[in-house]
C-alpha cells in the first residue's frame, strides 16, 4: 500500500498528525475545526460561521490533496451541542448541494479547545 501524508503549509496542527493521508485512491482527512488557516485564530462567533470556516478549511486541504468537495464520500460531524444541528445543516447544505455524501452527526461531551464543531471527511482522489 502506498501512503502519502498531506499537510497544508501554514495551517496549524494541534498534535502529531497529518492534515490528510492519501491511500489507495482515497483521501482521509483528520478532523478540522473552525480556525482561520493564516492567523490560527478561532472562528466561533456562531455555529453557522464556525461550520463555514471548518468546511472552507476542509476544501483547502482537499485542494492541496488534488481532490474536492464533489469527491467526498463520507463525512463525520461532531457538535458540542445537538442544538446546533439545524443551523449547521443550513450551512452544510450549501457546500454539498447534490450527490450528498454519507454522513454521521453526533454531539460529544468535550471538544478540543472548546470548539463548537469538528468535521472529518473521506474523499476520492
Amino acid at each position: 500500500m502506498n501512503k502519502k501524508c498531506i499537510n497544508l503549509k501554514g495551517m496549524m496542527k494541534a498534535g502529531p498528525y497529518s492534515h490528510a493521508v492519501e491511500a489507495n485512491g482515497f483521501i482521509f482527512l483528520s478532523g478540522s475545526v473552525p480556525v482561520h488557516p493564516e492567523t490560527g485564530e478561532p472562528v466561533v462567533n456562531s455555529i453557522k460561521e464556525a461550520t463555514a470556516r471548518t468546511l472552507d478549511n476542509i476544501k483547502l486541504i482537499l485542494d492541496e490533496a488534488g481532490s474536492s468537495l464533489d469527491k467526498v464520500v463520507r463525512v463525520g460531524v461532531f457538535l458540542k451541542e445537538m442544538s446546533y444541528f439545524k443551523e449547521m445543516n443550513e450551512v452544510y447544505a450549501t457546500y454539498f448541494t447534490s450527490d450528498q455524501p454519507a454522513r454521521t452527526c453526533v454531539a460529544v461531551k468535550e471538544m478540543p479547545a472548546d470548539f463548537p464543531i469538528e468535521i472529518e471527511v473521506v474523499a476520492l482522489k
